[in-house]
């Protein structure tokens, strides 16, 4: 019978059932192995020793002293059992306190005369200094020195403080640590030899002694370099190896046709095309001319032109005889990209002729389909989403399957199993974190071979994240605004301290509305019944939480309804959420559109994909509800014509809390990239890699997506080197092993996250 691992043995063997299943249930920690790694979060330093006398408030402290006296006090009627110590040192004098079950082993240990290290957080109690519950070791040496130098190495110990639970304290974690360490002997170590030794690493099982009982904080600063170099390049090794599969898929090669669609296309736009859209535009078109799927990111700024670099290469894919998926998260967005696409090729429809419009059936609308009318060409532009009429589903199911259709706009609906394809030759995914990976699979299975693919993602994103949680795929980055934008002015207005700034921003929109513009104002909430039995429902909230969070936050329905009747009085003012049906959804973004909407009062459907240029103003009401990467994006939907954009960041925070701290960084800048970074800061690692993460065993501990980016450029270097020396790493057995260990079969699909 093959031997198991200490480092694969379950946890229930060594530590017993208990202790074992609330380390599985709480803290997902199985084997001695998933122990092992679960490193300690920071460490306290006992302190140097301290004189009796000078013992600093609140403070962890470590004193040699002798017990002078020791005592057992009862209260509650005697049920409650409390144990008094004094100690003294010749200086000064100092009382420990032990309740409870704590009182046992320190009364029949702590006896008057005995000598001792005493650590703990030094608190008040009756005007008194005491350590409560201290941690102690008893100096019975008889050789003065030998006592001294077991006093420094006590004082000098770092302390682990684990990450821990409810059900399980830090220094229970440290105990059950204590008891598997000797298994860190038979860790497998995933780094090649010569990169190891070539960087200077110590060894794994080494790096996992000194993380968890370091003697110094270089000890400390050594594992954490090794460890770090653990995650980032097994990481990277199984990325490189899902890039390197894609290059021995087969692909059709979609490559340019003169004189087809696209070059209609840009024959007719209205402007020109920037030089970043031309330069990405330029790497999707060589990817697309090559039999190998392509896999981009592309990533930009809000307002950047993505949808119409999208729109250009799937204008490429069916000038060469295939089809073409965009898959957006929500219907909202569906309709919003159906909208754009149809209007910039409407536009050509006018100055060109060469749209018609498809014909009508029961149930389906002008604009639902679009037909481009060349001598011997022609292509539909469908929308297909769950709430479609069954007349208008069918035919857009038949446009799919019979090739008539090269663009298809959709929501999940377009993985079902019914939906069938011609030729899928591109599959575009918009806001890609938004979808699982088993959906994202469903629709580039529907290909004959391989589709290109195509991520797109409306929030910028800091080159390491891209490299960590996007290493599968090549990037693409479009910094550069179209010519004519106008620049956004953003200002924080303190609705509680200064009530009459809320006022001069209702001021200022409807200045806008009478110079003939429009403003958005956006609120976190609905307001309607479903939303308010939710809120109920979520009411538990951080008792800490200041009074503007323990409000609910402001909603659309009431908020539409107050400017209504007070500040906006006159104006025309309509709602928009994402619970309305979607035909008056639509109906209020074409009305809005028009200029029949002067003022819109949404929630954050309006968030992408919305292009209204003669919208300059937004107010977001309770700003600091939002995210800095989410209030970015809405501030992107004002700005987008001729005439200057602003944006005003409403919030009842008071003016020294984080939450405005936050707000004033989003107006301090417009730099999305920058405002990413700001915003992945601020939140926990976890949150940072979020889904895109999902299948991997557990998220990165020791390695910072945000502050490693030399570790995990170097990683990825590495990584491709050795991938594409040995695919199959036969040469590297335990390398193997550590990617059996961040993945197995069912989370390998992490791999897909794009």
């Amino acid at each position: 019978m093959e031997r198991v691992s200490a480092f694969d043995e379950p946890l229930k063997k060594l530590l017993g059932g208990p202790t074992a299943k609330v380390m599985a249930d709480h803290l997902d920690l199985h084997t001695v192995g998933d122990l092992l790694h679960h490193y300690p979060r920071r460490y306290e330093e006992r302190g140097r020793l301290t004189a009796l006398t000078d013992l600093p408030l609140d403070e962890h402290v470590t004193v040699v002293a002798q017990v002078a006296d020791a005592r057992v006090m009862t209260f509650n009627g005697g049920r409650g059992r409390r144990l008094e110590v004094t100690l003294t040192d010749g200086s000064g004098r100092l009382q420990l306190v032990f309740f409870g079950h704590g009182v046992h082993k320190p009364h029949k240990e702590l006896l008057p005369g005995r000598r001792a290290m005493f650590a703990g957080k030094v608190s008040v109690f009756n005007r008194k200094l005491q350590l409560a519950h201290p941690t102690y070791q008893l100096l019975d040496v008889r050789d003065e020195d030998e006592a001294t130098e077991a006093a420094d190495a006590f004082a000098g110990q770092l302390l682990p403080i684990y990450p821990a639970c409810k059900q399980l304290d830090s220094w229970r974690i440290a105990k059950a640590v204590d008891t598997v360490l000797p298994g860190a002997g038979e860790a497998v170590d995933p780094l090649p030899a010569s990169l190891r030794d070539g960087r200077g690493f110590v060894s794994l099982p080494e790096a996992l002694l000194k993380i968890h009982r370091p003697h110094t904080k270089a000890d400390v600063a050594a594992a954490r370099e090794r460890l770090k170099w653990d995650e980032a390049f097994v990481l990277q090794v199984a990325l490189a190896r899902r890039r390197h599969s894609d290059t021995e898929l087969p692909a059709t090669a979609r490559r340019p046709v003169p004189g087809g669609l696209l070059d209609a296309f840009d024959a007719g736009l209205p402007f020109t095309l920037t030089d970043g859209q031309r330069t990405v535009t330029d790497e999707i078109f060589r990817d697309l001319a090559t039999e190998h799927p392509m896999h981009r990111l592309l990533q930009g700024e809000v307002g950047s032109g993505k949808t119409l670099v999208a729109l250009r290469a799937m204008l490429r894919v069916v000038d060469a005889g295939g089809q073409t998926a965009l898959l957006a998260p929500t219907e909202v967005l569906a309709q919003q990209h159906h909208r754009s696409i149809t209007e910039m090729m409407g536009e050509l429809a006018e100055n060109w002729g060469l749209w018609r419009e498809a014909p009508l059936d029961e149930g389906r609308r002008p604009g639902d389909g679009r037909a481009l009318g060349g001598s011997d060409r022609g292509t539909k532009v469908v929308l297909l989403t769950g709430s479609m009429g069954t007349a208008a589903r069918r035919q857009a199911l038949l446009d799919l399957v019979t090739g008539e259709a090269g663009i298809v706009i959709g929501t999940h609906a377009l993985i079902e199993d019914k939906v069938k394809f011609h030729d899928l030759g591109l599959v575009v995914v918009d806001e890609q974190h938004r979808f699982g990976v088993e959906q994202r699979d469903a629709l580039r299975s529907k290909g004959k071979q391989q589709p290109h693919l195509l991520v797109m993602t409306a929030t910028p994103i800091p080159r390491t994240v891209a490299m960590t949680v996007f290493g599968d795929l090549e990037t693409s980055v479009l910094d550069q605004l179209p010519a004519g934008r106008s620049p956004i002015a953003s200002h924080v207005v303190p609705a509680k301290d200064k009530p009459h700034f809320l006022d001069r921003a209702w001021e200022r929109v409807r200045e806008e509305a009478e110079g003939g513009h429009q403003a958005y104002v956006v609120c976190p909430r609905i307001g309607d019944d479903t939303d308010e039995a939710a809120e109920k429902k979520g009411k538990k909230r951080d008792d800490a939480a200041d009074d503007a969070e323990k409000r609910p936050p402001l909603a659309v329905l009431d908020i539409a309804a107050q400017l209504a009747r007070g500040p906006l009085a006159g104006l025309r003012v309509e709602v928009l959420h994402g619970r309305m049906p979607p035909d008056e959804k639509d109906d209020v973004m074409r009305r809005f559109a028009a200029g029949r909407v002067d003022v819109l009062v949404a929630t954050t459907v309006i968030e992408v994909g919305v292009n209204v240029p003669n919208a300059t103003a937004m107010v977001i009401m309770d700003a600091d509800r939002f995210g800095v990467s989410q209030l970015h994006q809405l501030r992107g939907r004002v700005g987008r014509g001729s005439a200057p954009g602003l944006c005003l960041l409403v919030s009842e925070a008071h003016e020294a809390s984080p939450a405005r701290a936050r707000l004033s960084a989003v107006a301090a800048t417009l730099d999305g990239f920058e405002l990413s970074r700001i915003d992945l800061e601020q939140r926990r690692e976890g949150d940072v890699l979020g889904q895109a993460q999902s299948g991997v065993r557990s998220s990165l501990r020791v390695l910072s997506v945000i502050d490693d980016e030399e570790v995990i450029a170097a990683a990825r270097e590495e990584a491709v080197r050795i991938v594409a020396d040995d695919p199959a790493l036969e040469r590297l057995p335990e390398l193997r092993t550590a990617l059996d260990a961040l993945l197995d079969k069912d989370r390998e699909e992490y791999l897909d996250k794009g």
